[in-house]
């Protein structure tokens, strides 16, 4: 087993890192989704980044300086609550991110017909068009992780930057706009900034909005593969962090001032704004759109990327440990990656993507709506543990190059319970039908029983390797 671990490469630096975070975290296909609620989407964004995404960096780093191997918030939550709450923080979080792709995939599929000018030439309906692009972009990421991370990390350094050019120059296109005494398209005031947290959209919402700062665990489950990672996984989310609080609130903000909030497209919000914002300045600029979607498309792949090797180094150290077949924990013998978790993963999404594809219309379909249902609350589970993990962590001994939550132990204490409030807050909205819904009791069984399903099979696996173990 430690002969297994040693194996692997230390080729990611700072730079990596930070690019990595920006493409694990950053969504620009939010702005859309929040822009829509109007002004108060603003203050949304402040309340969700002071109230989980604060506290989600400020733990991470803590965590991730304490204990920088690989597998990240599973080893966390092992060392704090014993293999089997373990297995199954790794458990959900690798099969809500199996889950995951598909969704990713589509989008990315959807937004590169911008790239060409044929965003609205219904291309994007075309099944052909959207599985063969799909699984293009999906096999393209693995073949970089597999043959090596310091081949790989070039895929996510790609993404991160891809990610964040567009919403550098929607923000920039809404800067001139608002400086250059353009009106706002949607009038911004003391009462329509404020947001509506009695009514259960608003909530809905605001739940949503936090989780779109989830990810900045990701990158510590390659803690093997970092060079001085107690250093560098803390270094690179004090940089990452902000940056990525600035794109998501002044971005949002840009897109509020250029587009009405009853024009907002919510797949292609933000080309929307970059496209009225050029126009404005000069219909010469009329190319900037196009550019904008081929860089989010290459930043969805590094996305696909980043959330397909992260996850794999979390079933890593599942399978060296056992619990996972041990196939999991085997290391290419030439390129030093965990090949048969990344490859297991790709061909589950793959199963997934045809079951979404192909399956439309049918009962088929409906049982993917459902799974993408039940991913929701899935996705939650790792979370609770993480900040369970760190109050637990924070009562033990650290290493003294240990980088502390600030505050000491109430500092600690309110940052843990803040994230795991925000956590169970948004489990329990997630289990709550939407207001269209005419069967809400049946929405609910779905939902529950779902994930309580993904998590009974995830059971199964770790009884039939304990029963091994024990023979």
């Amino acid at each position: 087993m430690t002969e297994e671990r040693t194996e692997l490469q230390r080729n990611l630096g700072l730079r990596d890192l930070v690019l990595f975070n920006l493409v694990a975290v950053v969504g620009l296909r939010w702005l859309a989704t929040a822009a829509k609620a109007g002004p108060s989407a603003l203050a949304l964004w402040v309340l969700a980044g002071l109230l989980f995404f604060v506290p989600q960096g400020l733990v991470v780093t803590e965590l991730a300086s304490r204990f920088p191997q690989e597998g990240g918030i599973y080893q966390w939550t092992k060392r704090a609550l014993g293999e089997r709450h373990g297995y199954v923080c790794g458990w959900c979080y690798w099969i809500n991110n199996v889950l995951y792709y598909p969704n990713l995939l589509i989008s990315t599929a959807v937004i590169a017909t911008f790239v060409v000018g044929k965003g609205e030439s219904g291309l994007a309906n075309s099944w052909t068009y959207v599985l063969t692009a799909t699984l293009i972009c999906l096999w393209l990421a693995v073949f970089m992780n597999i043959v090596g991370v310091g081949t790989g990390k070039w895929l996510q350094n790609a993404g991160g930057i891809g990610t964040y050019i567009p919403g550098v120059v929607l923000i920039g296109l809404g800067a001139v706009a608002m400086f250059g005494g353009h009106p706002s398209a949607n009038p911004i005031t003391a009462q329509n900034i404020t947001p509506d947290l009695g009514t259960l959209s608003g909530l809905n919402l605001w739940a949503s909005i936090a989780f779109a700062f989830a990810g900045l665990e990701l990158s510590s489950a390659m803690g093997g593969e970092v060079r001085d990672p107690r250093r560098t996984l803390p270094r690179a989310i004090l940089i990452s962090a902000p940056l990525i609080a600035l794109i998501y609130i002044l971005g949002t903000g840009a897109l509020l001032w250029l587009v009405p909030v009853g024009d907002i497209n919510i797949v292609s919000g933000f080309l929307q704004a970059t496209t009225v914002g050029a126009r404005a300045i000069s219909p010469s600029l009329w190319w900037l759109a196009p550019f904008c979607a081929l860089a989010y498309t290459i930043g969805n792949i590094g996305g696909v990327g980043a959330w397909l090797t992260g996850p794999a180094r979390v079933a890593f150290a599942i399978g060296l440990d056992r619990y996972f077949p041990p196939a999991f924990g085997r290391v290419h013998p030439k390129w030093k990656t965990p090949y048969v978790a990344i490859l297991v993963q790709a061909a589950l999404a793959t199963v997934f993507l045809l079951v979404s594809l192909l399956g439309k219309g049918t009962t088929v379909e409906k049982a993917y709506l459902i799974i993408l249902d039940t991913q929701l609350l899935i996705y939650f589970i790792p979370y609770v543990y993480l900040f369970i993990s760190f109050l637990l962590h924070r009562r033990t001994e650290a290493p003294a190059d240990t980088v502390r939550v600030p505050g000491g132990p109430i500092g600690a204490t309110v940052v843990g319970v803040s994230g795991l409030f925000v956590t169970l807050f948004a489990m329990g909205v997630a289990m709550i039908p939407p207001a269209e819904e005419t069967r809400p009791l049946l929405f609910e069984i779905k939902v529950v029983g779902g994930a309580l399903a993904f998590i009974l099979l995830g059971g199964v696996v770790y009884w039939r390797a304990h029963r091994r173990s024990q023979d």
